[in-house]
Formats: structure tokens, sequence, C-alpha cells
């Protein structure tokens, strides 16, 4: 557990911010040193127990779909990558917090909007399907199961919320109002397409990719470009094609297991709220959550 880096502590770049995984430094005016710490978040609440190597899956994997979605690849959007080697803007000394799980990426005007694609429906979809036949607003046929595939991907996008609080649901219409007519179509459709690639390659690996999200800035030119993370087990639902059966959830690959550990887990003798601060994650929970981001890894790429 000594290995995990909860928290970067770079000073040779100034600190921008810090999300619920990533510490994003300033590089001159024009770039961002992404740095992907192990830090761990259930319910929008960081966890005070990292997952030792999880920033630098993460990384290998956000670098694997930028690669084969990106102009390199499939040339379905451009992306924030600059090319350039993380260590290469750090002080020596601070080479070991940096290699292996950072990006040096554009600096981009961020969009609003969480680009959330579904496939299949689970989670708060499945909750929302079972009251009123919608998930995000968006009618479905009747009759699905939980986890049953979708006739279609659907296109479900959130406002971004500030660290600690909750991403909330919105229409398309809404996002229209945000980013403008052509902007939002844009999104959509790109959005849609990743999805689709993405699915139907991991499919060929086992992995059901049953949901994800996505996130998009404009680059001073004010081309729609892919940022942040793209389709690892912190955005993205993924499920074992050999256990998936319709009407009952399979296993996850990605943090499911710990917001199942969480469901039953108690503050002060109480079922935890949900808020701050969050119980203590035991090692054998951090264990395995680590083993399931190794296996999609392993899987993904063999």
């Amino acid at each position: 557990m000594n290995l995990a880096l909860h928290t970067s502590a770079l000073q040779s770049l100034p600190l921008l911010a810090r999300g619920k995984v990533r510490d994003n430094y300033a590089v001159g005016t024009d770039r961002i040193l992404m740095v992907a710490s192990d830090r761990l978040s259930a319910f929008d609440v960081i966890m005070d127990e990292p997952i030792p190597g999880k920033g630098a899956l993460l990384t290998r994997m956000a670098l694997f779909w930028f690669d084969k979605l990106g102009p390199k690849g499939m040339n379905l959007c451009p992306i924030h990558l600059t090319g350039d080697a993380p260590e290469s803007v750090v002080a020596s000394a601070e080479m070991a917090q940096v290699a292996g799980r950072s990006m040096l990426v554009k600096r981009l005007k961020p969009l609003p909007v969480e680009a959330v694609v579904r496939g299949y429906l689970a989670g708060s979809g499945w909750k929302e399907y079972q009251a009123g036949g919608t998930v995000c607003g968006v009618a479905l046929p009747a009759g699905l199961l939980n986890a049953s595939k979708l006739p279609c991907a659907i296109y479900t996008p959130a406002a971004k919320a500030a660290v600690g609080e909750h991403d909330e649901n919105i229409s398309y219409a809404r996002t229209v109002e945000m980013v403008g007519p052509d902007l939002a179509a844009s999104i959509r459709r790109i959005s849609i397409s990743l999805y689709e690639a993405a699915a139907s390659f991991a499919l060929t690996k086992g992995i059901i990719i049953a949901d994800t999200k996505f996130e998009f800035g404009l680059d001073a030119d004010g081309t729609l470009t892919l940022m942040d993370e793209v389709l690892t087990p912190d955005s993205s639902r993924f499920w074992p094609l050999e256990h998936y059966q319709e009407g009952s959830n399979p296993p996850s690959y990605d943090k499911q297991f710990v917001r199942d550990w969480l469901e039953s887990a108690q503050v002060d003798g109480k079922p935890w709220a949900k808020t701050p601060p969050a119980p203590r994650v035991p090692d054998e929970v951090i264990r395995k959550t680590a083993a399931k981001y190794q296996e999609a890894w392993e899987r993904l790429t063999a």
C-alpha cells in the first residue's frame, strides 16, 4: 500500500485543480500536465484509502483508447494529447510522481457537458425505466429487463458538478441552450460513434461496455476535442461477456465492487449517508478492486 500515490505534490509547476482522481498542473499557457493519482471516488466522495497502481493503469488504458479512436487509429475525433513526454516538464526529483501515470495535453476550453452514452439498461437507468419507461427522459420500449441491450445506443448528457457534488442529468434541449445547436449535435454524434466503435472492439475481447461518459473541450481554433480520460473503469461500466445474462446485474470490472460494499458500510454505527467523511475501505476491498481494474486491462489488450 505504501507505493500508492494519493495526492501528487509537484513544486515545479503551478497547480490548477485537483479532481476526484487527477491533479492538473499548468505547463506554460497552452498545456496541462494531468497526473492520475491512485485516489478512489464513489458516489462523488473521495475515499481516504488509495488503490495502488490505479492511476498508472487508468493512464495506460486512456492512452490505449486515444490511440485506437483518435487520429492515429479510427480518426473519429481530435484528441487532447500533445505527444510530448510528461517527464520532460517537471524537475528530476519529481519524475517518480509523474512517470507512467501522466498525460501532457493541450489546454482546452472545457465544455460543461458530461457526454454519457448508454448501450444497456443498468444502474440508475434501470431504476428510472422501472418507474416510468424512460432513461434520463429518453423513452424506451416496454418489456426491457435489467441489463437488457438497448435497441440502439442512447445519449443521456449530464451537467458537470464540482468535486464532491453529483452530476445532474439534463435533457438534450438543455445542452443546446448551454453550448448551441451545432456543438450539441456534434457532441452527441461523436459520442455515440466513439461508444459504438469501442463497444464493438471490446466485445472481441470478451468485454461488454454497458455505458460510458466522454468529456470534450474546444481548442484555440474552436475545434471540438476529446479530453480528460476515456473508456476506463472509472468512466465506464465494463461487464465480462461470459457472465452476461439479461435480467440480472453482471459482475463489473469497474468500481461497482466498491459501491456495493459502501451500500452496506456504516459510519459511527449508522448506514453511510454517501457524504464525507467516507468509511474506511478494508484492505480486502482495495485488493479486489485493484485486481478487477488489472483484469479489465489485460483482457482489452490481450
